[in-house]
C-alpha cells in the first residue's frame, strides 16, 4: 500500500490535534499510521481508538507491521485479557484498543489497592491519541458515563410488584408519557390509584419509597421495547446499542430501569448496581494532552468539537471524485405504505442485479422487512442484533457488494466495513475453505445461536474455481478427514473453525512457494494446516479474478444502492448511511423513505395531521410516496430541531460532569501519590492528614477575632482526647480547661515563644519522636504553612491559634511516631499499613460521594421551579459535599491508624469497620 496525496494530507491533520472528516472507503485506517508512528517516536505511547474490538483487532494487525517493520512496539487491548496483558500492551509504542475498554482500564487502575496492579502507564498514562469514529465515540456515546459498580440486592423484590402495578395503569387515565425526554408523569388519579394496590398511605414516602419503582416499571412499558431497545437472551435482557445496532453484553442501564425491564420481561432480577467509579467519554479524553479523530461525518457537528474539545473539523477531499446519486427524501403518510414502497423498491433492484442494502432502526423493522421479501421469494441477508446475524457481520458484509446481494442491516453506523462492488475476495475464499473442509473436521451442528446462520448464496452466481483450486480443496479435504479419524477425541465445530483460521493467517505471511514446499514435505507439525492455508492461497487468487469480474458488472449497473426506511436523529447518521455507497469513485445511489407515523417524528411533535392531509390532497392516497419541497423541508427542519435538542443534553451533561470532573482528577491524582510514591511520601500524607484534623478541631472551637477567655478550650480538648482513643485519653485526663487557659494567657503575656520543641505551659510534654533532619523538616514546613495560611479566618489572636495548632499537631503526630516506634515492626510493613488506611477509607468516602453527586444531580432540577440555576445549584451543593468528604476521609483515616496501632493484633478490624 502507498499512501495518496490526500491521505498524506489527513495525517497532517491528524498531527495538528484535529479531526479529519474523510469520506467511507478513502483509507481512515491507513492515514492513522502516519500521525500514530510520528507521536510514538517521543516514546511516551499513542493510543488510536476503535469503537470495538474487531476493528482495534484488525487495524492492530494490518497496520502494525507496518509500525513493527519501522522499530516500534505495537500493542492491542482486548476484552477479557488478564492485567499483564494488559500492562505489557500499554508499555508499548502504540496500542490499539477500543473506547470503553480504555475508559474501563482507567477507572480500574483508580481502583486498585497496589501499585503492582495498575495496567496504564502511570503517572502519565496519556500522551496522545487517535481516535477512529471520533463523533461516534464523543458524541453518539456521550450521553453514557461509563460506570463500575458494585451490587445492591436489597430491593431486588420490589420490581416485580411494580412491574404488575405498570401492567394495571392505563396511559392517560393514570399517567402522561413524554416521548421526547422518555419521562412520565402519575396523574392525581394515578398516584391513588397505585396507593390502593401497594396498600401505602404515600408513593413518596422516604422510609418505603415506591414511586421510583413504580415510575420506572412504566417507563420500561412505555419506552423500553423488546427487539428495538433490547433483546432477551439465555434469560437475560441484552442492551442493543442505538446507533451501531450491537448487542452490549456487559452494559446496563443505571437507576434501576434494567431491572424494571427484567421484572417486564419475567427475568431473574440482578442486583442493583452501586456507582463505585464512573466518568463520561468527554472527561476521558480530555485528559490527553493532545487529541485528534477521523471520521466520514463530523462536519454537521463541528461547532459541538470546537466548544466541548477546541478540535475543528478538516474536510480532506476524496482521491477520486465522489460519483454517488443521493435522490430526494420520499415521505409517506403510513408505514404500511412505506414498507410496500421499499419492497417494490427492493424488488425492482433485484431484477436488475444491483446489490442493496437496506439500513432499519431496529431489530423488529429488519425483520419485518425480511418477512415481506420472504413473502415475494427474494433472498437476502439479515445483519442485525441478534446472535444467529451478528456472528456472521462480516461475511455479510463481504457479500453486499455482489451482484444480486440484498442486505438488510440495523444501523451501519460504526460497522468499520467497507463493501467492494463485487465481493470481498479474502472472505468468499474462507468461506469456499470452511465449506469444503469443516464437515470432514467435525460432525457437531454448529450452534445457530452462537455460531449464525450460513450466508444465504441463493441468487447470487456460483464462484468457478480452477482445476488446481479444486485439487487441492480435495487434497486437504482427505487430510481433514484423515487427522479427524486418527484423534481420538471428536472435534469440536468451534477447534475446527479455529483451525481453519489459523491456517488462513498462516497463508497471509507465509509466501505461496514456502507453502508449496510445506506441503511438498508432508511436515510432521502442521501438515494439516499447511495443506488448507496452500488451498486458501489458490482459492483466493480464482476469487479475486471473479470479484474484479463481478465488480465491473455491478458497476455497469449502477453500483450499490442504498435505502435509509426512516431519518435519524441526527442528519450525520443517515450520512454515514448514505457513505455506504461510491466509495473511491465507485457509482451508487441512496434513497431515504420515511413515514409520518416514524418515532421520530412523533418524539417531536411533528403536525402529522397537516402533513397527511396535504400528502393526501397531492396523492389521493395515503399510501403513496411524495417528494414535495415542503414536506421534505419541514422534517428536515425536525431532524435540525432533534439534534439542536440532543446537543442541549449533552451540553448539560459535560457541564454537570465537569464539576465532578476536577474532583475527580483531585482524589485520582491523590490516590496515584499514595500507590505509587515512595514510603517517606506517604508518611507525610499522614501527617497532613493530622495535622488538617487537628486544625478542624482547633477552628471549630476558636475565633480570633475574639479572646481566648471566650473559647470553648473545654470541647477542644475533649475533641483532640477522643481523636486517638486510648493513646491521648490518658495523656490528657488530668488536663482542664483552666490549664490550657492559664498557658494561653502566659503566652499572650510573655508575647514571644520558641518555635522549635514547641510545649504549652502547664499542659502535657509531647514525646520527643521528632528525631532526625527529616522530621525535624517536616515539622518546619508544617509550621511555615501554618504561617501562610491565608485561607482561614484572620484576627487579633491568630498567633496564638496557630500555637495551638502546633502544639496540638506535634503532639499528635508525635505520640503516633512513638507508637510505631515502640510496635517495632518493619518500616515496610508500617507503610503498607498505611497504605492500605489510606486508599480503604478514600474509596469508601468516593464511593458514596458519588451516590450523593448522582441523587443531588437529580435533585437540583426541580429547584429551578424556585427561579434557581440548577448548575449553579450542583456546584455550590457539589462543593460543599466535597470538601465535606475529604474531611470525612482524613478524619476516619486518622482514627483508623490511632485505632489500629493502639492494638495492632486486631488487624483486620479497622479495615472491616471502613467496609460498614
Amino acid at each position: 500500500m502507498r499512501h495518496f496525496d490526500v491521505q498524506i494530507v489527513g495525517g497532517a491533520v491528524l498531527h495538528d490535534g484535529c479531526i479529519a472528516e474523510m469520506k467511507t472507503g478513502e483509507g481512515k485506517t491507513l492515514v492513522s499510521t502516519l500521525a500514530a508512528y510520528l507521536n510514538a517516536l517521543t516514546g511516551d505511547g499513542v493510543h488510536v481508538v476503535t469503537v470495538n474490538d474487531y476493528l482495534a483487532q484488525r487495524d492492530a494487525e494490518w497496520m502494525g507491521r507496518v509500525h513493527r517493520f519501522l522499530g516500534l512496539t505495537v500493542g492491542l487491548i482486548q476484552a477479557g485479557m488478564k492485567s499483564d496483558e494488559r500492562r505489557a500492551n500499554y508499555m508499548c509504542d502504540i496500542t490499539y484498543t477500543n473506547n470503553s475498554e480504555l475508559g474501563f482500564d482507567y477507572l480500574r487502575d483508580n481502583l486498585s489497592r497496589k501499585k503492582e496492579q495498575l495496567v496504564m502507564r502511570w503517572p502519565r498514562p496519556f500522551h496522545f491519541s487517535i481516535v477512529d469514529e471520533v463523533d461516534s465515540v464523543l458524541i453518539d456515546e456521550g450521553r453514557n458515563p461509563l460506570l463500575i459498580s458494585g451490587e445492591d440486592n436489597r430491593e431486588a423484590a420490589r420490581y416485580p410488584v411494580a412491574a404488575k402495578v405498570a401492567d394495571l395503569l392505563m396511559e392517560g387515565a393514570h399517567y402522561t408519557v413524554e416521548l421526547k425526554g422518555n419521562n412520565i408523569d402519575l396523574t392525581e388519579d394515578g398516584v391513588t390509584y397505585a396507593e390502593m394496590i401497594l396498600g401505602t398511605n404515600d408513593l413518596w414516602d422516604e422510609n418505603d419509597p415506591w414511586a421510583r419503582f413504580v415510575t420506572n416499571a412504566l417507563k420500561a412499558k412505555e419506552f423500553y421495547r423488546r427487539d428495538v431497545q433490547y433483546i432477551v437472551r439465555n434469560g437475560k435482557a441484552l442492551i442493543i446499542n442505538e446507533l451501531t445496532g450491537r448487542v452490549e453484553p456487559k452494559r446496563r442501564w443505571s437507576d434501576g430501569i434494567h431491572q424494571a425491564v427484567e421484572a417486564k420481561e419475567g427475568l431473574k432480577i440482578q442486583a442493583d448496581s452501586v456507582i463505585v467509579a464512573q466518568i463520561t467519554y468527554q472527561s476521558l479524553f480530555k485528559l490527553y494532552p493532545k487529541l485528534s479523530g477521523m471520521t466520514g461525518t463530523a462536519k454537521t457537528e463541528e461547532k459541538e468539537f470546537l466548544k466541548m474539545f477546541k478540535m475543528p473539523v478538516i474536510e480532506v477531499p476524496t482521491n477520486l471524485p465522489n460519483i454517488r446519486v443521493d435522490l430526494p427524501i420520499q415521505a409517506f403518510a403510513t408505514l404500511r405504505g412505506k414498507w410496500q414502497y421499499v419492497r417494490e423498491e427492493v424488488e425492482s433492484m433485484f431484477q436488475l442485479g444491483r446489490p442493496v442494502l437496506v439500513g432499519t432502526t431496529s431489530v423488529e423493522s429488519s425483520e419485518y422487512l425480511s418477512d415481506l421479501l420472504k413473502s415475494r421469494n427474494i433472498p437476502h441477508n439479515v445483519l442485525n442484533a441478534r446472535p444467529k446475524y451478528a456472528a456472521r457481520e462480516a461475511e455479510i458484509i463481504a457479500q453486499a457488494g455482489r451482484k444480486h446481494a440484498i442486505t438488510i442491516s440495523t444501523n451501519m453506523a460504526g460497522r468499520g466495513t467497507d463493501i467492494i462492488l463485487g465481493g470481498n475476495p479474502k472472505m468468499l475464499a474462507k468461506e469456499i475453505v470452511e465449506d469444503n473442509v469443516l464437515p470432514f473436521l467435525s460432525h457437531d451442528t454448529p450452534d445457530v445461536e452462537t455460531e449464525g446462520e450460513s450466508t444465504s448464496h441463493k441468487g447470487l452466481s456460483k464462484i468457478k474455481l480452477g482445476p488446481s483450486s479444486l485439487a487441492l480443496l480435495a487434497k486437504a479435504a482427505i487430510m481433514a478427514k484423515y487427522v479427524h479419524k486418527s484423534e481420538s477425541n471428536e472435534w469440536s465445530f468451534q477447534k475446527a473453525k479455529s483451525t481453519i483460521m489459523e491456517s488462513i493467517e498462516m497463508s497471509n505471511t507465509i509466501g505461496l512457494e514456502k507453502l508449496q514446499e510445506c506441503v511438498a514435505e508432508v511436515t510432521e507439525m502442521y501438515p494439516l494446516c499447511d495443506a488448507i492455508a496452500l488451498a486458501y492461497a489458490t482459492v483466493l487468487k480464482d476469487c479475486e479474478i471473479h470479484c474484479f469480474d463481478e465488480g465491473a458488472e455491478v458497476k455497469t449497473l449502477g453500483g450499490l444502492h442504498v435505502i435509509g426506511t426512516s431519518l435519524h436523529e441526527s442528519r450525520r447518521i443517515d450520512n454515514q448511511l448514505r457513505g455506504r455507497a461510491g466509495r473511491q469513485g465507485d457509482p451508487g445511489s441512496t434513497r431515504f423513505m420515511v413515514s409520518l407515523q416514524d418515532e421520530m417524528f412523533r418524539k417531536f411533535n411533528l403536525d402529522t395531521e397537516w402533513a397527511v392531509r396535504l400528502i393526501s390532497r397531492i396523492t389521493n392516497g395515503e399510501d403513496i410516496a411524495i417528494e414535495s419541497n415542503a414536506v421534505v423541508k419541514q422534517l428536515l427542519g425536525l431532524q435540525i430541531n432533534a439534534e439542536k435538542y440532543y446537543f442541549g443534553i449533552r451540553k448539560n451533561l459535560v457541564e454537570f460532569d465537569e464539576v465532578l470532573e476536577v474532583q475527580r482528577k483531585h482524589i485520582y491524582s491523590l490516590r496515584q501519590v499514595i500507590l505509587s510514591g515512595d514510603s517517606e511520601s506517604c508518611s507525610e500524607q499522614i501527617f497532613q492528614y493530622m495535622q488538617a484534623v487537628v486544625d478542624e478541631i482547633i477552628l471549630g472551637n476558636v475565633d480570633p477575632q475574639k479572646p481566648p477567655k471566650t473559647w470553648d478550650l473545654a470541647k477542644l480538648l475533649d475533641e483532640f482526647a477522643s481523636l486517638g482513643g486510648n493513646l491521648l485519653t490518658e495523656t490528657f485526663k488530668e488536663t482542664q480547661e483552666e490549664d490550657l487557659q492559664s498557658s494561653l494567657e502566659q503566652i499572650l503575656r510573655y508575647g514571644s515563644v520558641e518555635v522549635d520543641n514547641f510545649v504549652l505551659p502547664n499542659m502535657p510534654v509531647p514525646p520527643n519522636s521528632f528525631r532526625g533532619i527529616r522530621k525535624k523538616t517536616s515539622s518546619a514546613m508544617r509550621w511555615f504553612a501554618m504561617c501562610v495560611d491565608d485561607t482561614t479566618k484572620k484576627g487579633r489572636y491568630t498567633n496564638i491559634i496557630n500555637l495551638l495548632r502546633k502544639y496540638f499537631g506535634d503532639f499528635l503526630i508525635a505520640t503516633y511516631l512513638e507508637v510505631l516506634q515502640e510496635s517495632r515492626y518493619h518500616d515496610a510493613y508500617i507503610r503498607g499499613i498505611e497504605r492500605e488506611a489510606l486508599l480503604k477509607t478514600l474509596d469508601m468516602l468516593w464511593k458514596d460521594h458519588l451516590v450523593n453527586m448522582n441523587k443531588l444531580s437529580s435533585a437540583v432540577n426541580v429547584r429551578s421551579f424556585g427561579h434557581r440555576n440548577p448548575l449553579e445549584e450542583y456546584k455550590i451543593d457539589g462543593c460543599r459535599f466535597f470538601i465535606s468528604m475529604l474531611s470525612a476521609t482524613r478524619r476516619l483515616t486518622v482514627e483508623a491508624l490511632l485505632s489500629y496501632w493502639s492494638s495492632p493484633m486486631e488487624s483486620e478490624e479497622i479495615f472491616n469497620t471502613a467496609d460498614q
